[in-house]
């Protein structure tokens, strides 16, 4: 309706702008005919008109530019309009921006995100680089009725693993492979005799043998498969440290004993692909880091070289850590030599055990937190201080997250990029600053 009005209005100043000219050109006309011969007189009324008519044409030239100007203003406006509208993102893609710096980015994938295009879409528009939520690790990894029926451990990957696996192949994506030694969510019968939990456990050289024929199974089941070629990383042990600098007690310890861990290793080296890199994983680096130092100075053959290739640092994370300390912990990590990846980041609202509301100054924060986190991890890797080729997101979305309670990703409930994403995309004017 605006463009309307303003139109009517400019030809309303047109004709009242001719109708001036015209009583001013009989007025002067009169005044000529009293003191002029007859042939000025005659003369009079055409230059009056060739007047009006000039008059009028710059009128409309004048109404006409101006109209053009303000219509070519509202369509460039509302133009704008609709690319923000279809753009929510900005031209943001995450992965070409980590690209610059060396690195994959990624996230957690899981089936239910695939039975909906968005999120597919978003995995492959943002990410080259997934990890199996749940679907690799141990509890996921064996038959138990053939493991009986055949009297030895067997690894078959299940339907879920399977077509994930698949589609990240089908969309050119890379995998992180998580986990096999891990002290939770890994079936007990595996360390009982005949795999019967009624029965004791086994012993050491019984479970050392299960555990070489786990790993070795793993690795030629993704060769069989087809699926070696995308996975570049795996998870060999997961979180086998306390923050105390005391190893975890579990099965593995109790049975084997606390060289477990480098059995573990060794046992990876001899099986695995060169093409892909075997880590040590673990979440609360910040407080661990002398301990995983250590560690892995651990994890040597017998001619001094490393059994690792890398640390996988879980970055589960609060908007109230201290910022330079994580970033002084992954600076140290680094100059052990080793690879180090971020493999599961999230930033929730507030501190352990006290989550905030995910108000705008909260989201804010948050922003500001992922931006200064992102961009750190820049700089120590441009500046050669860690060898940091990769960064998983876990996950991306806050409804889908499991720690949903602490709003923690990039995208929130009603799936809308927020001040994190851009953060993570740093975008800083976007960032929550």
């Amino acid at each position: 309706m605006a463009p309307e009005k303003r139109n009517r209005k400019s030809r309303n100043y047109v004709i009242k702008k001719k109708l001036a000219i015209v009583l001013m050109g009989l007025t002067l006309l009169s005044f000529s005919g009293c003191n002029t011969s007859s042939d000025a007189s005659s003369a009079a009324p055409s230059s009056v008109e060739q007047s009006v008519e000039e008059s009028t044409q710059e009128s409309e030239e004048a109404s006409s530019e101006e109209t053009t100007k303000e219509e070519s203003s509202e369509a460039s406006k509302a133009s704008e309009e609709k690319v923000e509208e279809a753009d929510p993102l900005q031209g943001a893609v995450i992965k070409d921006l980590f690209a610059q710096h060396g690195m994959k980015a990624g996230t957690c994938l899981n089936t239910s995100m695939l039975r909906t295009s968005k999120f597919a879409d978003t995995i492959t528009s943002q990410f080259n680089s997934v990890t199996c939520e749940n679907s690799m690790k141990p509890d996921y990894l064996f038959d138990k009725k053939r493991s009986i029926a055949e009297g030895r451990l067997v690894v078959e990957f299940d339907k879920d693993a399977l077509s994930l696996m698949e589609w990240a192949k089908e969309n050119g994506l890379s995998m992180r492979g998580h986990t096999l030694v891990w002290y939770s969510q890994t079936p007990d019968w595996i360390f009982h005799e005949d795999f019967d939990t009624k029965k004791g456990l086994v012993s050491r050289e019984v479970m050392l043998d299960r555990m070489d024929s786990y790993i070795q199974q793993v690795f030629a089941k993704l060769d069989e498969l087809g699926y070696t070629d995308i996975f570049y990383a795996y998870d060999i042990v997961n979180e086998a440290w306390m923050e105390d600098g005391t190893m975890r007690p579990n099965r593995y310890t109790e049975i084997i004993g606390e060289d477990y861990l480098w059995q573990a290793f060794n046992i990876a080296n001899k099986y695995a692909p060169e093409s892909i890199d075997l880590y040590y994983n673990d979440y609360n680096e910040q407080f661990k880091t002398q301990t995983l130092v250590d560690f892995v100075e651990s994890l040597k053959d017998e001619n001094g070289n490393y059994l690792i290739d890398g640390i996988g640092l879980q970055a589960h994370l609060y908007t109230s850590d201290d910022l330079e300390d994580y970033l002084a912990c992954v600076e140290t990590l680094g100059a052990t030599g080793l690879k180090v990846q971020l493999t599961e980041l999230d930033v929730c609202l507030g501190a352990y055990l006290n989550y905030l509301d995910a108000t705008e100054d909260n989201l804010k924060e948050q922003g500001r937190y992922y931006y200064e986190l992102i961009n750190g991890l820049f700089e120590l890797k441009d500046a050669g201080k860690v060898n940091l080729d990769a960064l998983t997101f876990w996950g991306f979305y806050d409804a889908m997250s499991w720690r949903k309670e602490a709003s923690p990703l990039l995208f929130d409930q009603k799936f809308q990029p927020k001040y994190a994403f851009f953060g993570a995309a740093q975008m800083k004017k976007l960032a929550g600053y």
